[in-house]
């Protein structure tokens, strides 16, 4: 290790990660050579590798790397996948999802978000990851059915996940996170081979609204 980043990538891995039961060979690699700090607002950059959420701005944040990597983990990315990542952020995980050997379609309401993204992602050598400017939620997207998809907000219903479900292909993936604060919990959602969905709950965490994801509505007695 030569650099103070290179230490704090490697602690990430040893003091986050893998005590979070992330095992994935492939994944920690991954995360252990991917500079998160590259995806990092400059404001933020001395926390890249501290086990929190970054603040982007508008509400939205680059999920904790323990996420990320349970996330990563449960997807099983195969070479040759093709992914939908929901919400782009910064685009480390963007990063992540092609480095495993996806070719990744990443959709980011925000279209100033979704333009530094395209611009990290350029500058940093990754051409397999095409950066959309759209709402996932609002239909169908261009290039799909698709094999992995990644939510990276969370949603408050399942109901709010229907058009995501009809993109994924003969037994594909899709992480999200459901809920409302302050408890949420991870699910892996599997298009079985009957063409049916299989749901899996995988832990407790808490994470910001998808960005322009309707709320659900309340309960009412």
């Amino acid at each position: 290790m030569d650099s103070s980043s290179d230490i704090a990538r490697f602690n990430m891995i040893q003091q986050q990660i893998r005590p979070w039961e992330v095992l994935d060979d492939r994944v920690l690699e991954v995360m252990g050579e991917i500079r998160r700090e590259v995806f990092v607002p400059d404001a933020y950059r001395g926390l890249a590798y501290a086990d929190i959420e970054v603040p982007l701005g508008e509400g939205q944040v680059m999920l904790a790397p323990k996420v990320v990597g349970r996330l990563l983990q449960s997807l099983r990315v195969q070479f040759a996948d093709r992914v939908l990542e929901v919400g782009t952020g910064s685009g480390y995980l963007s990063a992540c999802l092609s480095r495993l050997g996806a070719a990744v379609v990443s959709l980011e309401a925000d279209p100033a978000l979704a333009a530094a993204a395209r611009e990290r992602l350029a500058g940093a050598g990754f051409d397999r990851i095409e950066v959309r400017a759209a709402d996932a939620l609002a239909g169908p997207t261009a290039g799909g059915p698709f094999n992995v998809i990644a939510v990276t907000g969370s949603v408050p219903a399942t109901a709010l996940l229907a058009v995501l479900e009809a993109q994924l292909a003969p037994a594909g993936r899709l992480f999200c996170i459901l809920g409302r604060p302050p408890v949420m919990e991870a699910w892996l959602i599997t298009r079985a081979a009957g063409g049916g969905l299989r749901r899996e709950s995988l832990f407790e965490t808490c994470t910001p609204a998808l960005a322009h994801c309707p709320a659900a509505p309340a309960f009412v007695f």
